[in-house]
């Protein structure tokens, strides 16, 4: 007979685990709390015809998805059409817009004329960058972590120098570019690992190349596409899904996992795996079982949290692309807000993302459908009046952009979604919107455990363990957790 697995949550690593044990030969069941997929990455319609993705929305490294897909004998294009964008996204200074263009040469060129020199330098950055991708998304970041005796291979040592892993990314940056807009440009990726460019290990540049040099993609139909066909893979497995359906009670009983209590009825597994947020999971436990006290939570460093508006605009908005980054204000500033002193920015940065500028079908004819979020630190108050504020001026900055007017005037759909809707619908500790920070006291083996130290079945996936924030790590965290428990056959 089967061995049954339960997965808590339906986010990338969820679902990721799901397929590659359902492959390993157990009776998998994932319980979801939503009514859908996704976790982060919902989406949702609205009943003027609005396309909504929820989370993610940048489509970087490509070959981490492709991995994936090629493990069960199939391809993204199976599933859906993959659109390579050009630009790939604009970023807005205060007194100049540069437009990041498709392909790798064209961006040489760009750099040449912001800088000097800064066209061949940009190969130089861009191939230590592909050797720390090529090491880290290979070698690094399928390693469960259970301790350092993992990283003693005669290739990682070889490498660790190259990989650049006692640097912080800043000054290296700066060892390449001068001109600040240029600094600005390399370091604005790693702000969603949870940390100032400065406290984050050069190893990052993996994701300059990840993006930039492997280019920044739109799956057709939305980002959703993608938790569609990992689903469609993870049930070609015979992995069950069942939504609606809220873990509210791990039991134990002398060290195992001998129940959890789903919608007020009991069942019984033989291992379960936590995709949900690893601080939620454990206060599922009775406090002796958990691995980690609240003490060691409120002392780690996350990453942000987020202000996001999804709006439904009733006429289409000239000069706007698909990505558009607003740095008009200091970098520095904002991220201060975020880890520093931790408030509401004073002067903002944000993002917009606008999907019907390649995709018509995600807003009605002659519409816009847009997305904005502004990183915020984790536990902020977000009444609705002081996100409303927010919106106003991000607004009005497009409208500088663009040329269009009274953007206010012409919203015909609105929602908002802030810190506390990432604890009401995620159980996100302090709110945050995609994880603990790849710090570098907080990578790798100093990363919370995969597996719980006194629960023998209960194991861990997803953004608060290794690898990592971001959907191709999650996606990974879902292997190496399923290899842990294949393991344990042979």
């Amino acid at each position: 007979m089967k061995k049954k697995i339960a997965i808590i949550g339906s986010g990338f690593s969820g679902i990721s685990a799901a397929a590659y044990l359902a492959k390993g030969g157990y009776e998998v069941h994932v319980f979801e709390k939503h009514n859908q997929p996704g976790g982060r990455a919902r989406q949702f319609t609205t009943y003027l015809g609005y396309q909504f993705d929820m989370g993610p929305s940048w489509y970087w490294m490509p070959d981490i998805m492709d991995k994936f897909f090629k493990d069960f004998d199939c391809k993204s294009s199976d599933f859906f059409e993959l659109i390579s964008l050009n630009p790939q996204f604009e970023m807005i200074f205060e007194d100049e817009t540069i437009a990041i263009p498709e392909k790798y040469d064209d961006l040489k060129l760009l750099f040449e004329k912001i800088e000097t020199g800064a066209g061949d330098l940009l190969d130089k950055f861009m191939q230590s960058a592909k050797y720390k991708y090529e090491v880290g998304m290979q070698d690094f970041v399928n390693k469960p972590c259970h301790n350092w005796l993992e990283f003693i291979s005669p290739k990682i040592a070889k490498s660790a120098i190259k990989l650049d892993l006692l640097s912080n990314f800043r000054s290296y940056v700066s060892k390449f570019f001068k001109n600040k807009k240029l600094r600005t440009l390399m370091e604005f990726p790693v702000i969603f690992l949870g940390a100032s460019p400065k406290n984050i290990p050069a190893l990052y540049s993996l994701m300059n190349y990840g993006g930039y040099a492997l280019g920044t993609h739109y799956p057709k139909g939305g980002f959703y596409q993608l938790v569609l066909a990992m689903q469609k893979v993870a049930e070609n497995q015979g992995a069950i899904f069942h939504f609606s359906h809220t873990v509210e009670k791990i039991n134990t009983q002398n060290g195992d996992i001998k129940s959890l209590l789903i919608n007020g009825e009991l069942k019984e597994f033989d291992y379960v795996v936590a995709s949900s947020d690893y601080h939620h999971t454990e206060s599922l436990l009775i406090e002796d079982e958990r691995n980690y006290t609240q003490d060691y939570w409120r002392k780690k460093t996350f990453a942000p949290s987020s202000l996001i508006y999804y709006l439904g605009i009733t006429e289409e908005i000239p000069n706007l692309k698909h990505h558009t980054l607003f740095f008009e204000n200091d970098l520095d500033e904002h991220i201060d807000c975020i880890y520093g002193e931790k408030k509401w920015p004073e002067k903002p940065l944000f993002y917009a993302c606008c999907p019907s500028k390649t995709d018509k079908n995600v807003a009605p004819e002659n519409c816009e459908n847009l997305f904005l979020l502004m990183p915020l630190a984790i536990g902020l108050d977000d009444e609705e009046e002081t996100r409303e504020i927010y919106l106003k001026e991000m607004l009005q900055r497009i409208e500088k952009l663009t040329g269009a007017k009274d953007l206010l005037s012409k919203i015909e759909y609105k929602k908002s979604y802030c810190v506390s809707d990432f604890v009401n619908d995620y159980n996100a500790y302090g709110g945050n919107a995609y994880g603990l920070a790849n710090t570098l006291n907080q990578t790798a083996v100093l990363k919370p455990k995969i597996k719980n130290k006194k629960v023998n079945n209960l194991y861990y996936t997803g953004q608060l363990t290794v690898p990592g924030p971001g959907v191709p790590p999650s996606i990974i965290s879902g292997k190496i957790v399923a290899q842990e428990i294949c393991n344990l056959k042979t």
